[in-house]
Parts: structure tokens; C-alpha cells; sequence
């Protein structure tokens, strides 16, 4: 996948020639998606601006649970993704991103870490999965 400079067209609506004011710098450009699947955790570091570093996760097996009731954190197996408002395509791909809603072993949570930059997949418990007695 290309990554996009983001950068304004070199021509006007007319069709004249636009000459840019600014050259393209290397902090103006984008990065490509991680697109972090279900499986086996697999991470890669990339630098950042700065000299700092990213944790770009392709794949994650685990994930932090918060249950806001009880206040507790538990760290379960993702099983599917069940909702994904970023794109309807990565509920069939099972790709992670934030704000996604994914089954796990305690019950459905939506996601609220970016596991392509941070490297760790928390989430907070929506709807506790039923035990039967």
C-alpha cells in the first residue's frame, strides 16, 4: 500500500499551473495502516518523529479487559469482531482498530487503545457474557 503526501493539486480549477510555496517534507507524509488482525501477537517497531518509537502490532491473541462496575481488569482471548464504526469491510477481516467492538472470553468490549501505534489492546466490558447456572 502507497502511503499519501496529503498535499494540495499542482493545478488550479482552470487548469492553470500551480506553483507550490512550500517543498514536501518528510514529517508532512502519512504511514501506511497496521491493519492488526486476530492470531498470534506479532509486533514491529517503527521510529517516530523525534527518535521516539511506535509499537505497530499486526497481530494480537490477548486483551485487557476493564469491567467499570466491579473496577477490575482482566485479560482475556479476543474471539471475533463483532462491530467496527472505522470500516464495515474489517468486521469480516477481523481487523482491530479503535473504538471497535470485539467478542472476548468475559464478554463483547469496545476497544480503546490504537493497536497500531501503541502496541497493546485495552478495551472496556459492554455487555458481560452470561453464565449459565
Amino acid at each position: 500500500m502507497a502511503t499519501k503526501w496529503h498535499l494540495r493539486t499542482k493545478r488550479t480549477k482552470s487548469g492553470s499551473r500551480l506553483r507550490p510555496n512550500i517543498k514536501k517534507k518528510k514529517r508532512v507524509r502519512g504511514a501506511t495502516f497496521a491493519e492488526t488482525r486476530i492470531g498470534e501477537r506479532r509486533a514491529k517497531t517503527v521510529r517516530s518523529r523525534g527518535g521516539n518509537k511506535k509499537t505497530r502490532l499486526l497481530a494480537v491473541e490477548k486483551i485487557n479487559v476493564s469491567n467499570q462496575k466491579t473496577g477490575k481488569v482482566t485479560r482475556s482471548r479476543i474471539i471475533s469482531v463483532k462491530d467496527n464504526q472505522a470500516n464495515v469491510h474489517y468486521i469480516r477481516r477481523n481487523i482491530v482498530t479503535r473504538g471497535a467492538v470485539v467478542e472476548t472470553e468475559t464478554g463483547l468490549a469496545r476497544i480503546t487503545s490504537r493497536p497500531g501505534q501503541d502496541g497493546i489492546v485495552n478495551a472496556v466490558l459492554v455487555e458481560e457474557k452470561k453464565t449459565s447456572k
